[in-house]
C-alpha cells in the first residue's frame, strides 16, 4: 500500500515530462536525498504497468509500459488510500493526535463513552491518553473542562485555540498536503472555489502592497484565515486589548488586512469584526520581510533596529562561547539573523506561534545547530523577555546551520610553519615527510630557523611543527597563540599521529566516549522523569555530576524534547556542567512517551565545561545512530555492558 510519501512522488512524477531530481523530490517530501531515493525504490517495486527510470545527472522520470495496467493501479491505490484514512488510531501517539483534533473540532461536550466507542479502547486507555492531552493543551494554555453527564470540552482564548488547531487539526505529517485539500477535508463548509478564492486574494493583496512573506509564511496566513472563517460561523471572535487593538490600526499592514478581509467576507457571506481584522493584519507585521541582504554596514545599521542589532550580537557571543562554531563574525548571518528577529517581534510580542513544517528534520539531521537555537532563544528570554518555542528556535537554527556550512566551504587545508635548528635540508626532509603524509590536508606554508621566527607571519597558521623545544604558546603581540607540535627531525610514528590530531582536529571518535560502566541495559522505567533520575543520580554517584546536573538536563528538556525519532531521544544539560566528556546509555524494556515521540534507547550527553571539543562531529555520530534502525534495534537487544560497546564502537 502507498504510503503518503509515496503517492505525492507518483503524483509529482505522473504530471511530470522530463526527469526530477531526488533533490528535488526530497523537497516537496520533506526528507532527506537519501529518503528519497529509498521511496523512489520502494515505489518502483510497487507500481503496475510502469517503471521509474534512473537517468544519470537527470534525475527520476516516469516510464508507462502498460497503459490500462497502470490505469487499473492508480484506482485500486486510491481507494487503499481512502480507506487507509479511515483507519481507527492504535498508537499511543495516534490517539492523543485523535483527541486533541476531536475536542477542538467540536463546539459542545464530547462524552468519552463515546469516542471511546469510536477508537474502540476502554475508558482506562483513554483516560490514560488524555493525561498527555492535557500536557500538550497546557502548552497552548487550554484545559479541559469536565462536566458530569456532559462530558469534555476544551476551553481558552481564540488565539490559543487556533494555534493550537493549526498545529494538530492540520498535522506536521500531512504537510506535504495541498494546503486547500486539507481544509477542504477538516473545513466541509468551505468549497474548493472559496478556498482558491481566499488563496487568490492573499497573493494579490501582498503583491499590491509590497509584503514579501516566505512560502510558509503565505500557507500560514492561508490556514489561519480559513480557521477564522470556521470560528466566527461558530459565534467565536477573538478578543484583543484595546491597548493593542489601538496600536495596531494605526499599521499599514491593517488596511492591507481590512481590503483582504472585505473581499473574503463577500466571497463568503461572513461578518469580521475589527478585532479579526487585527488578528490579520498581526499575521502580516509577524510574517513581512525585508528582502535586502546586500547591505553595507551603515544602511544595516539603518534598517535595523539597535536593540535588534544588539541582541543579535549577544546571542552570536553566547553561542560563540558554547560550541565555538567560529561562526560571530559572519556577517551575512548577522543580517540575517537581524532580519528575522526584526518580524518575529510582533509574533513575540502578541503571542502567536509560527509553524515550522521542517521542524523535525532540523533536529534530526542537525541537532547541533538546533541546540545553538535553543541558546538562541534563551538569549531572547533574557534580553527581552520573550518565551519562543520550538518551531521558531527551528527558524533561528537555520540561520545559524547556513553560516555554519558557509564556514566549511571556506576553509581550506590545515597550514603550518616548520621550524628546524638542524639546517636546511632537515628542515626540507620534514616538509616533503608532511606533504607525503598528509596530501591536500596539510599545507606547510613556510620552513624556518628558530632564530628568525619572531620576523615570521603567523597569520592564518594554524600550528607550528618544530624539530626543538619552543614554548607552546609563543608571546607574539597582536597574534592569537599558536599551537607547537614538538617532533623529531626524522618522523617517528608518535610523531605523525601528534600531527594527525592537529590535522584531523575536528574529528572524534566514540570510543573515547563509550565506558561500559555508563551503560545501563533493559531498564524498567515507563516516565521521561524516571530514565533521567536514575541516570543522573549514578552519574552523581559515580563523582562525574554534582547535584545540580539532573535539574540543567530538565532545564534544557522543557524548551524543547531531546527525542528525536527512531526511538531515541539524546538528553544534556542546557549548559555544560561536568569536568569531563561522556556519553551515557540507557535501554529501556518497553518504549515510553517522550514529548511527542516514543523512546527506548537513551543516549544521556555531556561535554566538558569551556570545551573546545568538535561537537559537531559528536552529534554526527549520534546522529548516525539515530538514523540506523537496524543499529538501534540490535542495541536494544544487548543483554551485556560489553557486547553493547562493541556494537556500538563497532559501528561509529
Amino acid at each position: 500500500m502507498l504510503n503518503s510519501r509515496m503517492t505525492i512522488l507518483l503524483r509529482e512524477l505522473m504530471a511530470a515530462d522530463t526527469a526530477l531530481t531526488s533533490r528535488y523530490l526530497a523537497s516537496i517530501t520533506d526528507v532527506s536525498s537519501r529518503t528519497a531515493r529509498e521511496d523512489i525504490k520502494q515505489l518502483d517495486e510497487m507500481i503496475e504497468g510502469a517503471h521509474i527510470e534512473s537517468i544519470r545527472a537527470k534525475g527520476y522520470k516516469l516510464t508507462i509500459q502498460d497503459n490500462q495496467s497502470f490505469r487499473n493501479y492508480i484506482k485500486n491505490a486510491y481507494q487503499e488510500k481512502q480507506l487507509d484514512d479511515a483507519v481507527i488510531p492504535n498508537s499511543p501517539e495516534e490517539r492523543v493526535r485523535y483527541l486533541i483534533k476531536r475536542l477542538l473540532l467540536e463546539d459542545s461536550y464530547v462524552k468519552l463513552e463515546d469516542i471511546c466507542e469510536e477508537m474502540y479502547i476502554s475508558k482506562s486507555t483513554i483516560q490514560n491518553d488524555l493525561k498527555q492531552v492535557k500536557q500538550i493543551l497546557k502548552k497552548y494554555e487550554i484545559v479541559m473542562d469536565k462536566r458530569p453527564n456532559y462530558g469534555l470540552k476544551v476551553k481558552g482564548s481564540e488565539f490559543k485555540l487556533r494555534f493550537c488547531m493549526s498545529e494538530y487539526v492540520f498535522e506536521r505529517d500531512k504537510k506535504v498536503k495541498a494546503s486547500k485539500q486539507i481544509l477542504l477535508d477538516q473545513l466541509p463548509f468551505l468549497t474548493e472555489a472559496q478556498l482558491s478564492k481566499i488563496w487568490t486574494i492573499i497573493i494579490e493583496e501582498i503583491k499590491e502592497n509590497d509584503i514579501t512573506p516566505s512560502d510558509i509564511a503565505i500557507n500560514n496566513l492561508f490556514i489561519h484565515l480559513a480557521i477564522a472563517c470556521k470560528r466566527i460561523k461558530s459565534g467565536n471572535h477573538v478578543s484583543i486589548y484595546k491597548i493593542n487593538l489601538d496600536e495596531i490600526l494605526n499599521q499599514t499592514e491593517y488596511a492591507v488586512a481590512d481590503r483582504i478581509v472585505t473581499k473574503v467576507e463577500g466571497c463568503l457571506q461572513l461578518t469580521f469584526p475589527h478585532e479579526e481584522v487585527a488578528y490579520i493584519a498581526i499575521h502580516l507585521m509577524g510574517t513581512k520581510m525585508i528582502s535586502q541582504t546586500n547591505l553595507q554596514d551603515e544602511e544595516i545599521r539603518e534598517v535595523l533596529d539597535d536593540d535588534i542589532y544588539q541582541v543579535t550580537l549577544s546571542i552570536l557571543n553566547r553561542i560563540e562561547e558554547k560550541f565555538d562554531l567560529n561562526i560571530r563574525n559572519d556577517r551575512e548571518l548577522i543580517v540575517g539573523l537581524a532580519l528575522h528577529l526584526k518580524p518575529s517581534i510582533n509574533r513575540f510580542k502578541y503571542g502567536m506561534n509560527i509553524r515550522n513544517p521542517m521542524i523535525d528534520d532540523i533536529k534530526f539531521n542537525y541537532p547541533l545547530v538546533f541546540e545553538a537555537g535553543i541558546i538562541a532563544g534563551i538569549v531572547l528570554e533574557e534580553e527581552m523577555g520573550v518565551s519562543i518555542d520550538e518551531n521558531e528556535i527551528g527558524y533561528l537554527a537555520l540561520h545559524i546551520g547556513a553560516a555554519i556550512e558557509r564556514g566549511k566551504m571556506r576553509q581550506g587545508p590545515k597550514r603550518c610553519l616548520v621550524v628546524c635548528a638542524s639546517g636546511y635540508g632537515s628542515a626540507q626532509l620534514l616538509k616533503y615527510k608532511l606533504q607525503s603524509e598528509f596530501d591536500s590536508k596539510l599545507e606547510v606554508a613556510a620552513t624556518t630557523e628558530y632564530y628568525k621566527l619572531q620576523q615570521c607571519s603567523l597569520a592564518d597558521i594554524d600550528f607550528i611543527v618544530s624539530s626543538i623545544p619552543i614554548p607552546d604558546l609563543l608571546p607574539i603581540p597582536d597574534l592569537l597563540p599558536i599551537p607547537v607540535i614538538e617532533v623529531n627531525t626524522i618522523l617517528a610514528e608518535k610523531d605523525l599521529e601528534k600531527i594527525e590530531m592537529m590535522v584531523f582536529k575536528n574529528s572524534t571518535r566514540l570510543f573515547e566516549y563509550v565506558k561500559e560502566n555508563l551503560i545501563f541495559l533493559d531498564q524498567p522505567f515507563s516516565t521521561k522523569e524516571e530514565v533521567l533520575t536514575f541516570t543522573c543520580k549514578e552519574l552523581e554517584h559515580k563523582g562525574l555530576v554534582d547535584h545540580r546536573f539532573l535539574e540543567s538536563v530538565e532545564e534544557r528538556e522543557a524548551v524543547a524534547p531531546t527525542s528525536f525519532g527512531n526511538l531515541v531521544a539524546v538528553p544534556h544539560p542546557i549548559t555544560p556542567q561536568s569536568n569531563q566528556t561522556f556519553l551515557s546509555f540507557c535501554t529501556l524494556k518497553k518504549p515510553i512517551q517522550w514529548g511527542d515521540k516514543r523512546v527506548q534507547f537513551i543516549c544521556l550527553l555531556s561535554v566538558k565545561k569551556g570545551s573546545t571539543e568538535d561537537l559537531q562531529s559528536m552529534y554526527e555520530m549520534l546522529g548516525k545512530i539515530i538514523d540506523d534502525v537496524s543499529l538501534v534495534q540490535e542495541l536494544l537487544k544487548s543483554k551485556s555492558r560489553y557486547d553493547f560497546a562493541q556494537l556500538l564502537v563497532s559501528k561509529s
